[in-house]
C-alpha cells in the first residue's frame, strides 16, 4: 500500500513547506476502521486589535477615553494543508486555500485600558483525503473562534521610545472544526507587548502563552499549548501617516519545544496608511520561513478600518480660564496677556492703576491703559490739549475741556455723533462717519448698503439678506461685531454632554461658521468660549463648557481649519446673558461664543 502523509506547502522551495504528519499503514490483508480527523484551527495568523499600525503586532495606541476603532482584516492562505505521498508528490489538498475575514472592534477607556473583539469568517476550499485510516475532510465555509480581549498600558505611552502593555485574550469556540477554523474548545492567551518610536523608526514585539486543551487532533504529532513570539520594525514616514516594514511571528508547541514541525515561523511585509484623521488601509504579503506546521506557500493580507485620530483634551490645571496649551504658568492662576511668555502668569500692580506690572510700561506711577506697549500704564497728555490722558476721552486728538466726562478732551461735537464739528458735514444733526467729506457726519439711510434701511436693519453696519424676523433682518449668518464673531443660529449639544446635536439649526450654524473661517484668512486667532447656565456645580459646568468648546474646535479641525487658529475656553455659568431663573433664560445662557484674539 502507498505511504501517505500530511504536510504543508513550502515557501522556501515554493513546492512544500513542512511535513505536517506522516502516517502509514502496511497493506498486509488486515482491515482497519476508518476514522475522521476532528479538525483544528490551522491558521497561525492572529491579527492585532483594531487601531494598530501592524498586522500581527500591536502599536499600543491606548490613548483617549471611550475611543473606538473598528475594521476588517482579510487573510488569504494558499495551500495550508495537503496530503503527499512518500516521494513528496501532492495527492489531494484538504485545504487548497483558506480566506478569513476578521471583523473586529476595540474600545479604549481611561487613557489606559482597551477592550476588543475579533470574529473571523472563514471561506475555504479543498478535497477530502486519507492518511492511513484517517480521513481529512475538505475545507468549507464557516465561522471561526470569537476572540475577546482586554489589555492595559503598564508603562510609557504611544509615541514614546518604550511602551509596555499586558493583557488576556480568550478564544470562544464558536468556529467550525471541520472547516479547520476551530479546536472545538476554548483557548486562553495571556500576553505582554512592547512598542515604541525612535525618530522615524517604529517597532513592536510580543510574547504570549496560548493554552490549547485540544491535543489529539493529528495522530502521531504533538499539538496543544504554545509559546508565541513576534516582532516588527519599520519606517514611519509621510508626516507619520505611512508605516512600512516587515513582521515576524512564530509559535512552538510546549510538549515538542522548538521541534521543526511544531515551530512554524512566518514573515510578512506590510504597509499601513492613515488618512482623513479617521481611516486606515493596509496590505501585506508573506510566506513561511521554516518547515513548520500550519504554514502556507503564500499569505496575503488586506485591512480597512475606522480609527479616529486621538485629540488631546484641553485642560486648565490652575482654573484661571487660560488653557494649559497657551498658559505660561499652567499651575499658578494668573491673568491673560498678549505676550506668550507671561500669558496666564500672576500679575502684580505696584502703582494700583489696574494694569498688571508685566504689561505696565510705568509700573511705579499710576497711568492709563493704552494699546501701545510703550505707553500702556503711563500718565500722559499725548495730544497736548491740556487734558491729561487719564481724563481725556480723545487722548490722541487735540480737543477742549468739557464738563461731560464722556466728551472731555475731545474736539467740539455739537450734535454728539462722535464726529468733530470740523469734519462733520451735518454738525447740528447726528449722523454717521463716512469716507465722503460731503456726507461725513450726516444721517445714514442705509449704512451697510444692503438695501435694508437702517431703521429696519438689525445689523446696520454689515450687509445681510432680508428676513421676516426683525431680529435677523439684514444680518449675515456669521459676522464680526467688535471683537466677537456673532452667529444668528445657535450650536446645540446633547443635554449635559459635549456631543454636537444633529438638528438643522446646529448644522446651519456650523456650516456658516466654516464658511466664515474659509473666507476670512485674516482672522488668525479665535477664542471659542463654552457657556452654561448656573445649574449644578460651577467647576463641573466649566469643565463641560470647555469640552463643548473643544467639540466645536474638533469639528472645525476635521473640516481642515488650522488648529492654531482656535483656542478653547470653558467659562461655565460665570457670564450669563439672561436671567437664570427662567427656562428660556437658562437655554439662552447655554451657548457658544467666539471672540477674535
Amino acid at each position: 500500500m502507498t505511504s501517505l502523509s500530511l504536510r504543508l506547502s513550502s515557501p522556501v522551495t515554493l513546492a512544500t513547506l513542512a511535513t505536517f504528519a506522516a502516517l502509514s499503514l502496511a497493506a498486509k490483508g488486515a482491515s482497519a476502521q476508518i476514522s475522521t480527523a476532528p479538525g483544528y484551527a490551522i491558521d497561525h495568523f492572529n491579527p492585532s486589535e483594531r487601531g494598530s499600525e501592524w498586522f500581527a503586532e500591536d502599536s499600543l495606541d491606548l490613548r483617549g477615553s471611550l475611543r473606538l476603532a473598528a475594521g476588517i482584516v482579510g487573510d488569504y492562505a494558499d495551500r495550508p494543508l495537503v496530503i503527499v505521498n512518500a516521494s513528496g508528490g501532492t495527492v489531494v489538498a484538504p485545504v487548497q486555500y483558506q480566506l478569513a475575514l476578521h471583523v473586529g472592534g476595540a474600545l479604549v477607556v481611561a487613557d489606559r485600558f482597551r477592550f476588543a473583539l475579533d470574529l473571523p469568517v472563514g471561506i475555504g476550499s479543498g478535497t477530502s483525503g486519507y492518511v492511513g485510516t484517517v480521513q481529512y475532510p475538505a475545507a468549507s465555509t464557516g465561522l471561526g473562534d470569537l476572540r475577546l480581549s482586554a489589555d492595559a498600558r503598564i508603562y510609557g505611552k504611544y509615541g514614546d521610545a518604550f511602551t509596555v502593555a499586558g493583557g488576556l485574550a480568550v478564544f470562544v469556540p464558536t468556529g467550525s472544526q471541520s472547516a479547520y477554523l476551530s479546536d472545538g474548545q476554548a483557548r486562553v492567551l495571556p500576553r505582554v507587548a512592547v512598542a515604541g518610536d525612535v525618530g522615524p523608526i517604529t517597532y513592536a514585539a510580543h510574547v504570549g502563552f496560548e493554552l490549547r486543551t485540544a491535543t489529539d487532533v493529528l495522530p502521531g504529532y504533538p499539538t496543544g499549548s504554545e509559546i508565541q513570539l513576534g516582532g516588527a520594525v519599520g519606517l514611519r514616514t509621510a508626516s507619520r501617516h505611512l508605516v512600512v516594514g516587515p513582521e515576524l511571528y512564530a509559535s512552538t508547541v510546549v510538549t515538542s519545544f522548538f521541534s521543526k514541525q511544531e515551530t512554524p515561523v512566518e514573515g510578512l511585509l506590510g504597509v499601513h496608511y492613515s488618512f482623513a484623521d479617521a481611516w486606515r488601509v493596509g496590505g501585506g504579503v508573506g510566506t513561511g520561513l521554516t518547515r513548520g506546521f500550519g504554514e502556507p506557500i503564500v499569505r496575503g493580507t488586506l485591512l480597512l478600518e475606522w480609527a479616529p485620530a486621538y485629540v488631546p483634551p484641553l485642560t486648565d490645571r490652575d482654573h484661571d480660564f487660560i488653557t494649559d496649551n497657551v498658559d505660561a504658568c499652567p499651575d499658578v492662576p494668573g491673568v491673560k496677556t498678549n505676550d506668550p511668555k507671561t500669558n496666564g502668569c500672576p500679575a502684580s500692580d505696584r502703582d494700583k492703576d489696574g494694569i498688571p506690572d508685566v504689561i505696565d510700561a510705568c509700573p511705579d506711577v499710576p497711568g492709563i491703559k493704552t494699546e501701545d506697549s510703550r505707553t500702556n500704564g503711563c500718565p500722559s497728555d499725548r495730544d497736548h490739549d491740556g487734558v491729561p490722558d487719564t481724563e481725556d476721552q480723545c487722548p490722541d486728538v487735540p480737543g477742549v475741556r468739557m464738563s461731560d466726562p464722556k466728551t472731555n478732551g475731545c474736539p467740539p461735537d455739537s450734535d454728539h455723533d462722535g464726529i468733530p464739528d470740523a469734519e462733520d458735514a451735518c454738525p447740528d444733526v447726528p449722523g454717521v462717519r463716512t469716507n465722503d467729506p460731503s456726507t461725513n457726519g450726516c444721517p445714514d439711510v442705509d449704512h451697510d448698503g444692503d438695501g435694508i434701511p437702517n431703521a429696519e436693519d438689525a445689523c446696520p453696519d454689515v450687509k445681510g439678506p432680508p428676513d421676516p424676523d426683525p431680529k435677523r433682518n439684514g444680518c449675515p449668518a456669521v459676522y464680526i461685531q467688535d471683537d466677537q464673531i456673532k452667529m444668528l443660529d445657535g450650536i446645540h449639544f446633547a443635554k449635559g454632554q459635549a456631543v454636537l446635536q444633529s438638528d438643522e439649526e446646529t448644522k446651519v450654524a456650523l456650516a456658516a461658521l466654516l464658511t466664515f473661517f474659509n473666507t476670512h484668512p485674516e482672522v488668525k486667532r479665535v477664542r471659542v468660549e463654552g457657556h452654561t447656565d448656573n445649574q449644578g456645580d460651577p467647576a463641573a459646568n466649566r469643565a463641560l463648557a470647555a469640552r463643548r468648546a473643544s467639540a466645536v474646535i474638533a469639528w472645525l479641525v476635521k473640516q481642515r481649519i488650522a488648529p492654531e487658529r482656535l483656542n478653547a475656553m470653558g467659562v461655565g455659568g460665570d457670564s450669563p446673558i439672561q436671567d437664570n431663573t427662567t427656562e428660556a433664560g437658562r437655554q439662552a445662557n447655554q451657548r457658544i461664543e467666539l471672540h477674535v484674539e
